[in-house]
């Protein structure tokens, strides 16, 4: 079982920052995948921005440019950067890890509100 722990979410003004931390409880040699999805009230989960256990990374064509997914290894810590937010943004996101079996975990979620 993996556990994943999400912190960083909050209240931010359009055009602010965020930076969302997901401390995960698998080596990064035992992940096939890692990333960030977000759902919206009322709307479906959507990925967010994803990258391979090799460092590739994908994003959505709504966050380009604006949100960067990282991670930090021996912390086993993935983060997503987020700059100039926009109220669409706003959404519960949640950190999702794939293992080398093919086996998804999810966080808890973490609450982001972007104000005008």
């Amino acid at each position: 079982q993996v556990q994943l722990a999400e912190s960083g979410g909050g209240l931010a003004q359009a055009g602010g920052s965020l930076r969302l931390s997901c401390v995960h409880s698998r080596s990064i040699f035992n992940i096939n995948t890692m990333g960030w999805y977000r759902q919206a009230p009322g709307k479906q989960r959507e990925v967010v921005a994803t990258m391979t256990g090799a460092g590739n990374t994908n994003y959505a064509d709504s966050v380009k440019g604006r949100f960067t997914i990282s991670r930090h290894n021996a912390k086993n810590t993935v983060f997503l950067e987020m700059i100039s937010l926009k109220p669409e943004d706003t959404g519960v996101y949640y950190c999702y890890i794939q293992d080398t079996n093919k086996r998804d975990y999810w966080g808890q979620g973490t609450q982001v509100v972007v104000s005008f």
